[in-house]
């Protein structure tokens, strides 16, 4: 089992309070990562999971037993670092055999489990090897191994990919994946990377100053976020938010608006409480992808003035008002002609949009 909950958690640093009276309970075979801003706290929370760092007040409780002040090698947890940390002078094998020395697990049976370690992580070939004759995807392996053999109740990675180029962290990312696939064991994993949160977590808790601002699966959060940082957050490139006007209501709780920015005039968009108040100044969320085709079905048109274009092959991202406060981003496909300074005809769907306040709460 590996089961772990967070019982009103708080820490500071001297006056600098970094986590906040967090609460989150996380199920046994869960994927949770923790993803946030730099400074938001999430190493430090997995820090203090870990029993790296000691929390002010509440209590961490692994399988309903308080470890909060138990030391870390009691806690049935292992932890995968940024860096790899691995010993220079010892081989890959042991490496990843030598936590389990320290505890005094025999030869014979540390080295079966490093071997059907090795076998899981393709390692074999490179179990005589030292950590300078492996490549940085290998070596984050043989640390990712080192932890898998202790067999813990629950696996801490702290942002293990930053260190690798583009390419190896799209194949890590696949094998982080499949390896909980396979071991059903309970992850927590910190990054800053959405697209890692997105693909592999089965829940993300997104944090911003020490707080959690919403927790769900990825496609409830990009799909239906509680405010608007969770919005621009989760999805690349960003939700586009844009000042609207409040017209009017329909029958059914729709709000009426005007978005001069991008020339909508009387767009019907229905709040997430078709009973909530909604004040005369609002924003309005739209994703780049949620631009479609002029005339789409159900969609009303709207016109651009494209200042950047950027060309990704199959698609394209058209820039109006670049740098601006009112810079607006829009995914475009099938279009490789387009051309700067020219007027560029999309059109978007009300049940696509989003609306918040000025403060950034969703309505």
């Amino acid at each position: 089992m590996g089961k772990l909950q967070l019982k009103s958690i708080k820490k500071s640093f001297g006056d600098t309070e970094v986590i906040r009276n967090v609460d989150l309970m996380i199920e046994d075979g869960e994927f949770v990562v923790f993803v946030g801003p730099s400074g938001c706290g999430k190493s430090t929370l997995l820090r203090m999971i870990a029993g790296l760092e000691t929390a002010d007040s509440g209590a961490i409780e692994i399988d309903g037993i308080d470890v909060s002040k138990s030391d870390p090698s009691k806690r049935g947890i292992a932890m995968v670092f940024q860096t790899y940390a691995l010993y220079p002078h010892m081989t890959v094998e042991e490496n990843m055999a030598f936590g389990l020395e320290m505890a005094g697990m025999p030869l014979a049976e540390r080295q079966k489990l490093v071997e059907k370690t090795a076998r899981t992580l393709h390692l074999e070939p490179y179990l005589k090897r030292k950590p300078k004759q492996l490549s940085g995807g290998q070596r984050q392996r043989v640390a990712i191994g080192r932890a898998i053999v202790r067999d813990p109740k629950i696996f801490l990675f702290d942002e293990p990919l930053s260190n690798l180029d583009a390419e190896l962290r799209v194949r890590m990312r696949i094998e982080i994946a499949k390896l909980h696939a396979d071991l059903g064991a309970t992850m927590v994993y910190v990054t800053h990377d959405q697209v890692e949160a997105l693909t592999l977590a089965s829940r993300i808790v997104v944090l911003r100053d020490g707080r959690v601002e919403q927790v769900g699966t990825p496609l409830e959060l990009y799909s239906d976020p509680d405010n608007a940082f969770v919005a621009g957050f989760i999805g690349s490139p960003k939700m586009n938010f844009i000042p609207a006007t409040l017209s009017g209501r329909t029958e059914a709780g729709g709000a009426r608006l005007n978005a001069p920015d991008l020339g909508l005039h009387d767009i019907v968009v229905m709040p997430r409480d078709a009973n909530s108040e909604i004040p005369p100044q609002i924003v309005l969320g739209i994703r780049p992808e949620h631009f479609l085709e002029p005339d789409a079905d159900g969609s009303v048109n709207v016109s651009l003035m494209p200042e950047v274009i950027e060309h990704l092959g199959g698609v394209s991202y058209v820039y109006t008002d670049a740098g601006r406060d009112t810079s607006l981003i829009a995914e475009v496909r099938g279009k490789p002609n387009l051309k700067i300074a020219t007027e560029l005809h999309l059109s978007v769907r009300p049940v696509d949009c989003l609306l918040f306040d000025s403060q950034g709460r969703r309505l």
